[in-house]
């Protein structure tokens, strides 16, 4: 639950900030009648990553079992992909991605009505997609329940939560860090689910080596005892692991965090930038955050001195 919970925060979080940028520009530029359009476009993707929950949920039933582990494994290890490549694009753009979406919406508001809504739908659609994606993973590796759904649920209002304290000027956050933090996060779980998925694909024959174990833990640590359930739902961790699956999990993590160090310390914080690693946002006199001065911002990741 903790682990889907914090997946449901960050990935909440970052939509959160993205709507909290196309909808300040909004105001900003004196175009509150485009308002209705842009939340057309959030519901739009709001549904559509809430129907693609629902086909993953419900859509493998009646398949036979050899049939469910493959599109079990094969999606995991999608979703493993499509997070991964999130992380480090957050990582690479966020100084820039408050003026890239403030670009879009200028063109969008130039195109029309269903340009704005376009706008507004990709922009959400791609996090509610890979979170959609990445906790059903998550709870199929964990043997599914209630309680890793309620922890993204959750997570994802505390999300909207933070952002409406930020956008009141309640709350100072330092963006970057918390991207930088979790992104780590995501990496570690992100292995376990990439092993999980290996390992369904073993069950399903796909690949050779299930019954090859890496070792046996099941005495020290019980699948149902409860800090094997808490590994479980924090990291995927099974007491019995084939050697391919600790190969796997090894290797990803052998790759992707020298790399995601290397991407988040890339460049370093200028004295003017460190003075404004907390963003914060600051209501105008239309109770709209002030797009143009940092200090008084809708939080942008651009100002908190994120490298690219």
């Amino acid at each position: 639950m903790l682990a889907n919970y914090l997946i449901g925060l960050r990935e909440g979080l970052e939509a959160a900030l993205v709507v909290g940028i196309l909808v300040a520009y909004v105001v900003k530029v004196g175009r509150r009648d485009v308002l209705p359009r842009l939340w057309l476009g959030v519901g739009a993707a709001v549904l559509l990553s809430l129907g693609i929950g629902a086909v993953l949920t419900f859509g493998t039933y009646g398949l036979t079992f050899q049939a469910q582990e493959i599109i079990g494994g094969g999606l995991s290890i999608v979703a493993v992909v499509f997070v991964t490549w999130m992380v480090f694009w957050m990582a690479r753009t966020a100084r820039g991605l408050r003026g890239e979406l403030e670009s879009g919406l200028e063109r969008a508001l130039v195109g029309g009505a269903w340009a704005v809504v376009a706008l507004a739908f990709l922009s959400v659609g791609r996090e509610g997609i890979e979170t959609a994606l990445f906790v059903w993973a998550t709870v199929q590796s964990t043997g599914g329940g209630t309680a890793p759904l309620v922890g993204a649920v959750l997570g994802i209002l505390t999300a909207v939560a933070i952002q409406l304290a930020i956008y009141g000027g309640v709350v100072r956050l330092d963006v970057a860090r918390f991207f930088r933090v979790t992104g780590y996060f995501l990496i570690v779980v992100a292995a376990g689910v990439l092993a999980y998925g290996v390992g369904d694909l073993q069950e399903a024959s796909v690949l050779p080596g299930r019954a090859s174990l890496a070792f046996d833990v099941s005495a020290a640590v019980p699948p149902t005892s409860w800090y094997g359930t808490l590994l479980q739902g924090l990291v995927n961790f099974t007491p019995t692991p084939s050697r391919l699956q600790v190969v796997v999990w090894l290797a990803y993590l052998a790759v992707v965090v020298p790399l995601f160090v290397r991407a988040t310390r890339r460049r370093h914080p200028r004295p003017s930038d460190a003075s404004s690693a907390s963003t914060a946002s600051g209501a105008s006199s239309t109770h709209a955050p002030a797009m143009t001065d940092h200090r008084t911002a809708t939080p942008s990741p651009r100002t908190t001195g994120a490298p690219r």
